[in-house]
């Protein structure tokens, strides 16, 4: 096994960059974009809710954030 990180990989010049923010599970939408984009400035970020469809390609500035809760309450008006 790397002993690089499961959230990290190498790029062609050597140094790291983070491929996935486990430590932002729990974390606010606007606080993982703030934390995503501080590590990868060119970041397309696509917020979704959890178990979306979701197209397989694979793009190397897109972020996907799968959300699953209610944040407030629900009400007419």
């Amino acid at each position: 096994m790397s002993s690089l990180d499961a959230a990290t990989t190498r790029c062609p010049a050597g140094e790291e960059k983070k491929s996935s923010w486990p430590e932002l599970v729990g974390k606010s939408i606007e606080d993982a974009r703030e934390v995503i984009l501080k590590d990868m400035p060119e970041a397309d970020i696509k917020v979704l809710p959890a178990n979306s469809v979701v197209a397989a390609d694979w793009r190397s500035n897109r972020v996907r954030v799968l959300v699953d809760t209610v944040a407030t309450t629900p009400h007419i008006g």
